[in-house]
């Protein structure tokens, strides 16, 4: 008769977080109580993206946002997600399309369960502000055939040559009037009041200032942030359903009190192990990063040292580091130049030109392309970006590969070994930098 010995299971290790995640998941966590209430309260829903996301408009027709980008990263930070891939895949989507895209739909077939536990609303209308993206669009014919819904279709013109031009922005004007805005009075039984709207727009700004603060002290040595993996946390109410809200302000003035003291006290930082205890290197990050193992993807980078002091993810939904601000003065106007300037929609010469620039103002020692098996809009013409960027910089550029919310694309052996390869490259550059000197 052979003993079996159970040895009880290893509790979880404590997640490390600083007060403004707090703060921010408290906020979560009411957004979606409110958007699960919806039916009872008699609100309306609007699904929308992050790129191009109109929530100050969305916001005039007492309208709640819905994001389906954000329901898949929550997914796949619960790792659910893939499970929802896979039930996407049994319905007959292609394992290319966008794992976002299968998370959503394999989530809907599954009951449409939110993060809260709580069954999430039927959209009453989808609005794209299509900004560089064509899986968008397709995933909102999915979403229209799923939900039989009003759905709205913004064009962004995509910025080929480069430059916003004033006839774009009437293009886009001329959009906002005659389509957008009389199908959200129609919807939500609201009259469109654009005194409203420049208020919205004006706490908007408010809160983008003291939101591109932080995402800048990544300039400080050593930086008190990390602008991949904590900047994920720090975008989060800008790009999503706060933006032209209150609770944006009080969430980003919080948050630059908080740098504000790690700057003071010399800290690096703040990581789901605690204070980042030296920083050995200096990294910009081109792509998303992996959501369904994010908490050892990032540890592989803080374990050596390594902190991301800028990266264009955080730019998805708008580059306001170059100057952008929402302006109550030109309402419509401006909702227009927002959507145009979001990064998915820049060509790769200026996605090359930010990189270059996010090397040399922040002094780091190179590039990392994590590129995205499923996201054609980042990983398409990554090789290019990753050599013209070490040509003009002459930093170190290095190439992993992962996917958003899928795990079964996520190698943490093959992972680690290129990230361990990257950071003895950088190490043999500064060691013939100081002999050459």
């Amino acid at each position: 008769m052979s003993t079996i010995i159970t040895r009880p299971k290893a509790a979880p290790a404590e997640i490390i977080r600083d007060a403004s995640m707090a703060k921010q998941k408290d906020m979560l966590a009411r957004h979606y109580d409110r958007l699960c209430d919806a039916p009872q309260t008699g609100e309306k829903v609007c699904a929308t993206f992050v790129p191009g996301n109109l929530n100050e408009l969305i916001m005039c027709f007492d309208m709640v946002n819905n994001l389906p980008e954000v329901n898949a990263i929550q997914s796949g930070l619960r790792k659910q997600s893939g499970g929802y891939v896979m039930e996407s895949e049994k319905l007959g989507h292609s394992e290319d399309v966008c794992t976002y895209v299968k998370s959503d739909i394999g989530m809907m077939a599954k009951g449409n369960i939110g993060p809260n536990g709580r069954k999430l609303p039927n959209p009453d209308v989808l609005l794209l502000s299509y900004t560089g993206c064509f899986t968008f669009m397709k995933w909102f014919e999915l979403l229209r055939q799923q939900y039989q819904c009003e759905t709205i279709m913004m064009h962004t013109p995509y910025l080929g040559d480069g430059k916003i031009t004033p006839e774009m922005i009437q293009y886009m004007v001329k959009q906002l009037k005659q389509d957008v805005i009389p199908t959200l009075e129609r919807v939500s039984g609201v009259k469109f009041d654009i005194d409203r709207l420049r208020e919205n727009l004006r706490r908007s700004a408010k809160a983008e200032e003291d939101h591109i603060w932080v995402l800048q002290s990544a300039q400080n040595k050593p930086s008190p942030i990390d602008a991949y993996f904590g900047g994920i946390y720090y975008v989060g109410p800008i790009f999503g359903a706060f933006r032209g809200t209150d609770d944006a302000i009080d969430y980003y003035k919080f948050l630059r009190q908080e740098v504000e003291e790690r700057i003071r006290l010399g800290k690096g930082p703040v990581t789901p192990d605690g204070d980042m205890p030296q920083e050995r290197y200096r990294l910009v990050v081109e792509g998303p990063p992996n959501y369904t193992h994010f908490r050892q993807f990032w540890k592989m980078f803080y374990d050596e040292g390594a902190v991301v002091v800028a990266s264009s993810y955080t730019k998805v939904g708008g580059t306001y580091d170059y100057g952008f601000r929402h302006d109550p003065d030109r309402p419509l106007e401006s909702l227009a130049e927002y959507c145009l300037n979001v990064y998915t929609n820049r060509n790769l010469p200026m996605r090359v030109d930010m990189l270059v620039d996010y090397i040399n103002r922040y002094e780091a020692d190179g590039l990392l392309i994590n590129s995205i098996k499923s996201c054609n809009s980042f990983s398409a013409g990554q090789l290019l970006i990753m050599r013209e960027v070490e040509k003009r910089t002459g930093k170190p550029a290095a190439f992993i590969e992962t996917d958003l919310v899928d795990p079964r694309y996520f190698s943490a052996a093959n992972v680690k070994n290129r990230l361990e390869s990257y950071f003895q490259m950088i190490e043999q550059k500064r060691s013939s930098s100081s002999f050459a000197a």
